[in-house]
C-alpha cells in the first residue's frame, strides 16, 4: 500500500489518500490519529481495510482479466452463430417465397392459398426481424453508461459518443456495442476492490458495489466520486444474500413457463465474495446469482480455525457439510472441503462446479470456480467426494474412500462407452493404522477432483507477464505461488496412457477424474515420530526418484512433499535414513510410542529356535530388509533446477493476520 502526500477535505472532514493498484481510497485522519500506535499501512477505519490482501486484489484482477478474455471470445462466437442462424432462415423464407410466386404464376393475392402462404411467411419474417432486433437491443443494454473510460493503454475513450456525420460526407457506421461484463462485489467494505475492478479491467461494463453497513456505503459513494468511475460503478446499500436473492427471484418470475428459459439474463458474469470470516451464508444465493452458463465464483474464507483445525469440528460440518482433517495438510483437506460446500450448494439446481484456481494463502483460502447449468455433470459429484482415514494420533498416514463410483461401461451398440454411477465398497481401512497401529480418525467428506485447471493458470501465467509491477506490487509472490500450484499436477497412469497415444479425452471422462494424489507429507515430521536428523528435501525426493516414483511439492506449506508412492514406501525410505545416515538410540525411545512401532524395535530381540540353527530377530529383519527394494538418497536426483520464485509467503509485518472487523451500524 502507498501513502500519497495527497491530503483531500470533503465536508469538513480531512482524509489521506491511499493508492492500491489504479484505484484510490480516503482514510479520514482521525483514524490514524486515534490510533498512534497503529502504523499507516495498518490503517484504522470505520470501513474495513487490510493492506495485507493486496496479494488477494491482485491475483483476482489478474484472474478476472484471464477469465474475461475468454467468456467474451465465447459471447461474441455464440451471438455471431444465432445472428447467421438467423439470417440463414430469412433467406430461405425469402427463397420459398420467390419459388412460390414462380409457381402459381400470378400475384399471391389472387390466390387464397398462396395468400395465405405469404401471410405466414410475412409472419414468420417478421418474427425473425423481431428476434434480430432484440439481439441488438440485448448488446444495446449491455453497454455502460457514457462517460470517459480509460482502454488498456491509457488513453481516454467515450462508450457512449455517437459518430459524428457531415451533410458531405458518407454516413459512418456507428460501431456496434460489445457484450456486457458484470461483477458483483458483494460484501465490499472500502469499495477498493470494485474500484480497481473498474479501473484495470477494460472490458468491463459495470460493477455492483454492495455493503449492509451504512457506513461503508458512504465511503464507497465517496472513493467512487474521488476515482470519477460513477459511470462504471452501481452502489448497493443491502444485506449481500437479499441482494443476489432479489435478482434471482426477479428471474424466476420472468422465466417463460413452456421453455423454462429466460430471454435475457441479468444475472452477474462474476460473483466476488471476500467476507470477514466464513463465506458459507452466501454460497447458495452466490451459485444462483452468477450466470450458469460458465459464470465465475469467487470466494474467500478467512476462518482457518475452522476449516483447517480440529479443534472446531462441530463448527466447520455446521458451516461446511464437512469435518476437517487433523493433520499436516489440513490446509488442503480445508480447501477440498469449501470446494465440497460450493459444489453442495450448487447441485441441488442442477449446477456443476469446475474448480479453475485453489489456494490456500497466508491466514485464508481463495478459490474460483466456474458454474454451469449442467444435470448430467450432477450426476458425478458421488464419485467425485471422498471421505479421508488419517492417522493423526499417530504417523500421519492417510488413506481415502470415495463416496461413489463412476464406472466406464460399453454400450449396447459396443461403439463407445457411458458411465454408470453406483455404490462404492466398503472401507478397506482398519481402525488401526497399519503402518503404526495408531488409531484411524474419519474426516470430510470432502472435495476429490482436481483443484486447479492447469490450462487456466498458464492463462493467468500470461496476463501477469503483461502486467505492470507498479500496479501490481505483488507480481513475484503470485508468479511463484501460481507455477508451485501448476506443478502440484501429477496425471494418474490413466491420464500418462492417453498422453502417450494422443487420445482426446472425453468430457464424460473429465467429469470422472479425481485428484490421485490430493495430499503432502513434511519430512521433518516424519523425522520427528523416529527421534532422528530430518533428511534434505533433495536427498528424500532422491530416494523416491530412484525408486521410481514421481514426487513435487504443495503450494500450500513449505518443505512439503507429494508423491505417487503409496505411505508404505514413504515409511520404508524413513527407515532407510536412519538405518543408513541417521541412526538412532534405542533406549531414548519410548517402549510402544509410534515411533517405537514405525522402526520395529519391539521385534529386535532374541527368539528361541530349533538347535539345528540360531537366528536373531535382527537377522529376520535383514532378510525382510534385503526383499525390499534398495534405497539411495540421490540428493543430485532429488535437487531440482534453481529457478528464483517467490513460492511461500514470509511475514509480511509484525503481528500481521486478518486485523479487527469493521466497526459500523
Amino acid at each position: 500500500m502507498v501513502r500519497d502526500e495527497q491530503i483531500i477535505s470533503h465536508e469538513g472532514v480531512r482524509y489521506t489518500t491511499v493508492k492500491e493498484g489504479l484505484a484510490h481510497i480516503l482514510i479520514p485522519e482521525a483514524s490514524v490519529e486515534q490510533n498512534s500506535k497503529v502504523r499507516m499501512d495498518q490503517g484504522v477505519s470505520q470501513v474495513f481495510y487490510n493492506p495485507v490482501q493486496q496479494f488477494n486484489r491482485d491475483l483476482t484482477i489478474l484472474t478476472l482479466k484471464a477469465y474475461g478474455k475468454e467468456r467474451l471470445e465465447q459471447k461474441q462466437l455464440t451471438h455471431r452463430s444465432r445472428s447467421e442462424k438467423l439470417a440463414d432462415k430469412k433467406r430461405k423464407r425469402k427463397e420459398q417465397t420467390k419459388e412460390q410466386e414462380e409457381t402459381q404464376g400470378e400475384p399471391p393475392s389472387k390466390s387464397p392459398k398462396i395468400s395465405e402462404n405469404a401471410t405466414r411467411i410475412a409472419t414468420e419474417e417478421g418474427s425473425l426481424n423481431n428476434a434480430e432486433n432484440q439481439l441488438l437491443a440485448e448488446e444495446a443494454q449491455n453497454v455502460a453508461q457514457p462517460g470517459a473510460v480509460k482502454d488498456e493503454k491509457g488513453a481516454d475513450t467515450h462508450s457512449g459518443e455517437k459518430a459524428k456525420e457531415s451533410d458531405t460526407a458518407a454516413p459512418q457506421l456507428q460501431e456496434k456495442p460489445g457484450p456486457r461484463f458484470t461483477i458483483l462485489d458483494a460484501l465490499s467494505a472500502s469499495g477498493l476492490r470494485a474500484l480497481r475492478y473498474a479501473h484495470e479491467i477494460p472490458f468491463l461494463t459495470s460493477v455492483t458495489s454492495n455493503d449492509l453497513l451504512k457506513t461503508a456505503v458512504d465511503s464507497i459513494k465517496l472513493n467512487v466520486k474521488h476515482n470519477r468511475l460513477e459511470s462504471k460503478i452501481n452502489v448497493s446499500h443491502d444485506d449481500a444474500i437479499a441482494h443476489m436473492y432479489t435478482l434471482v427471484a426477479q428471474e424466476l418470475r420472468r422465466k417463460d413457463p413452456r421453455t423454462g428459459k429466460v430471454s435475457k439474463s441479468e444475472k452477474y458474469d462474476v460473483v466476488d465474495l471476500d467476507p470477514y470470516g466464513s463465506a458459507a451464508p452466501f454460497l447458495d444465493a452466490a451459485v444462483q446469482a452468477v450466470r450458469d452458463d460458465g459464470g465465475l465464483l469467487a470466494v474467500t474464507c478467512t476462518d482457518s480455525g475452522v476449516w483447517a483445525s480440529a479443534g472446531y469440528a462441530e463448527k466447520c460440518y455446521s458451516l461446511y457439510g464437512g469435518v476437517p482433517v487433523k493433520g499436516w495438510y489440513s490446509h488442503e483437506g480445508g480447501l477440498r472441503i469449501v470446494l465440497h460446500a460450493i459444489e453442495t450448494a450448487a447441485a441441488k439446481y442442477g449446477l456443476a462446479m469446475e474448480p479453475l484456481v485453489s489456494l490456500s494463502i497466508d491466514f485464508y483460502i481463495r478459490v474460483f470456480v466456474r458454474i454451469r447449468k449442467s444435470p448430467a455433470a450432477v450426476k458425478f459429484q458421488g464419485g467425485k467426494n471422498m471421505v479421508v482415514y488419517s492417522c493423526d494420533s499417530g504417523c500421519g498416514a492417510w488413506a481415502t474412500q470415495l463416496l461413489m463410483a463412476n464406472k466406464e461401461a460399453p454400450n449396447k451398440k459396443g461403439s463407445g462407452v457411458f458411465y454408470k454411477h453406483s455404490l462404492a465398497k466398503a472401507p478397506t481401512v482398519n481402525q488401526s493404522c497399519e503402518h503404526c497401529g495408531g488409531t484411524m480418525h474419519m474426516a470430510g467428506p470432502m472435495y476429490a477432483g482436481r483443484i486447479h485447471s492447469p490450462d487456466f493458470i498458464k492463462r493467468i501465467l500470461a496476463e501477469l507477464d503483461e502486467a505492470s509491477p507498479e500496479i501490481y506490487g505483488t507480481t513475484p509472490r503470485i508468479r511463484g505461488m501460481l507455477q508451485t500450484a501448476l506443478e502440484e499436477f501429477l496425471p494418474s497412469p490413466e491420464e500418462m496412457e492417453a498422453a502417450k497415444s494422443d487420445t482426446p479425452v472425453s468430457r464424460e471422462a473429465e467429469l470422472a477424474a479425481i485428484e490421485p494424489y490430493p495430499f503432502y507429507f513434511h519430512p521433518s515430521v516424519l523425522a520427528g515420530l523416529v527421534h532422528c536428523t530430518t533428511p534434505s528435501e533433495a536427498a528424500f525426493k532422491g530416494a523416491l526418484k530412484g525408486l521410481g516414483y514421481r514426487v513435487t511439492r504443495s503450494h500450500t506449506k513449505p518443505g512439503s512433499i507429494k508423491t505417487d508412492a503409496p505411505w508404505s514406501i514413504i515409511w520404508h525410505v524413513m527407515r532407510e535414513w536412519v538405518r543408513q545416515k541417521a541412526p538412532v538410540k534405542e533406549e531414548n525411545i519410548k517402549p510402544g510410542s509410534t515411533g517405537y512401532r514405525l522402526l520395529g524395535l519391539g521385534k529386535k530381540q532374541e527368539v528361541e529356535v530349533e538347535k539345528s540353527g540360531e537366528a536373531t530377530a535382527e537377522e529376520g529383519d535383514k532378510q525382510e530388509q534385503d526383499a525390499k527394494p534398495a534405497v539411495v538418497f540421490d540428493e543430485a536426483l532429488g535437487r531440482e533446477a534453481k529457478v528464483k520464485l517467490v513460492r511461500y509467503q514470509e511475514n509480511p509485518t509484525e503481528n500481521w493476520g486478518p486485523m479487527n472487523r469493521a466497526k459500523g451500524k
